[in-house]
């Protein structure tokens, strides 16, 4: 599935399962909850927190689902093609990047 795919399956489930968006404010914080939960996964699983016994059934990848989805959520209140926007991204890191990374010691 394409991300300009994506983006119109979910307006296509909020406009008939989910009733209607939640306002962008809402949806920030939404976000902002489940960037919290990968990194609660993240810090367990790759990093010193150990699971505690709630934690055990969370799955990475469902949370990262989670996050791509309020992404697509605000893309599409805020009229954003994320498909351009991400090429548009790409050309500039390309272009204002292309030796930084090569020349960064911390990386060697």
């Amino acid at each position: 599935m394409t991300i300009k795919e994506a983006q119109e399956k979910v307006d296509q489930w909020i406009n008939t399962t989910g009733v209607r968006y939640f306002s962008e404010l809402t949806n920030m914080a939404i976000l902002t909850e489940e960037v919290g939960e990968v990194a609660r996964i993240i810090s367990r699983q790759y990093g010193d927190q150990s699971f505690k016994a709630s934690d055990r059934d969370k799955d990475l990848s469902d949370e990262l689902a989670d996050v791509l989805w309020v992404v697509l959520c605000l893309a599409n209140q805020t009229g954003i093609d994320l498909e351009t926007a991400l090429e548009k991204n790409f050309e500039k890191k390309s272009t204002r990047d292309a030796n930084r990374h090569k020349e960064n010691e911390k990386l060697k």
